[in-house]
């Protein structure tokens, strides 16, 4: 049997379902309502028939007739569960906006028919989805998602999915709004007493408030990580000391030394790169290296020794 041949018998097995789906929807003098439960299942057989034979548009279609029966039969979780299916071909057509947007009525339907766990899952995979090609978009869906999980007091999904939107809006380089979402963060993740976390996260907010050129705000949040159990003389906090006092001295060679370390380099790639891209104002100073130092104390350099020249003569020949 050919492949065309298989691809021709599963479109005449989608059609032969679609037909099925058309009678249970009419009615006559004996028959006064509509079979949605039915028609909505040959649809369903219809739709995985015409996916199969990769015909994405006609499956999409299917999708979504099975999706308005279920709603006219008051069967809310199936229609949307129809939906997001339906979604899921248009992305096969890469169609993403489209099909973010089939996904967010089947999150809205998942609400209404009070299964909240369900519509934040739904908008986690939207997100995903658009992820690699509108950022804004993703932020907002996965900011949305946490919101549910959130008012489901389900803070360990919630504060995963806001980590995603801080990363994006890093990624974004919409800092004042990472700021904030990094801080909502380092709150829940004190809330469920997740400490260590919070450390990390008052890394990223140090960052991120010093490419925004805010010294005063990243102390701040030091400062403020004091009050956290275990904070105080962890390598966190001893690292964000070090690469304070090098950036307010102005000094490249420390912060980048701080910025290179392992503590900064295994962040989320995101963080990472803020460490590795962070300049202090002004453009800093170099330490003395420890041979140059040395050399100064056994004895003078050359530059040294011309500046001494220079002091000799300063008063001119006599």
């Amino acid at each position: 049997m050919t492949p065309l041949k298989t691809i021709s018998e599963k479109i005449n097995e989608a059609l032969e379902h679609l037909a099925k789906a058309e009678k249970c929807l009419k009615t006559s003098f004996m028959k006064w309502k509509p079979d949605y439960d039915s028609a909505a299942s040959e649809y369903a057989k219809a739709a995985v028939a015409f996916k199969n034979a990769k015909q994405y548009d006609q499956a999409k279609e299917a999708y979504l007739k099975e999706a308005e029966s279920y709603e006219n039969h008051k069967a809310l979780f199936h229609a949307a569960k129809a939906y997001e299916q339906a979604g899921m071909m248009l992305k096969e057509m890469q169609k993403l906006s489209e099909a973010v947007q089939l996904i967010e009525k089947a999150s809205m339907m998942y609400l209404e028919n009070g299964t909240p766990d369900t519509a934040a899952m739904a908008l986690e995979r939207a997100g995903k989805l658009i992820e690699h090609v509108n950022l804004e978009k993703a932020v907002q869906l996965y900011q949305q998602s946490a919101s549910v999980f959130e008012n489901e007091e389900r803070l360990r999904q919630a504060v995963e999915l806001l980590g995603k939107a801080s990363r994006l809006l890093v990624r974004a380089r919409r800092l004042d709004e990472a700021v904030v979402s990094i801080q909502k963060e380092k709150n829940m993740y004190k809330e469920i007493e997740n400490y260590p976390t919070c450390y990390k996260k008052t890394i990223a907010q140090v960052l991120v408030h010093l490419h925004r050129n805010d010294f005063v705000a990243a102390e701040r949040a030091v400062r403020e990580s004091y009050s956290i159990p275990g904070f105080s003389g962890s390598d966190d906090s001893i690292a964000l000391e070090q690469l304070l006092e090098g950036y307010d001295q102005q000094d490249q060679d420390q912060v980048s030394d701080v910025c290179n370390s392992p503590l900064f380099k295994y962040m989320d790639n995101d963080y990472a790169k803020l460490a590795l891209s962070l300049a202090v104002p002004g453009g800093g100073t170099k330490k003395k290296s420890p041979v140059a130092a040395q050399d100064g104390v056994s004895g003078p350099t050359k530059s040294s020794h011309i500046e001494e020249e220079d002091d000799e003569y300063s008063g001119g020949l006599c």
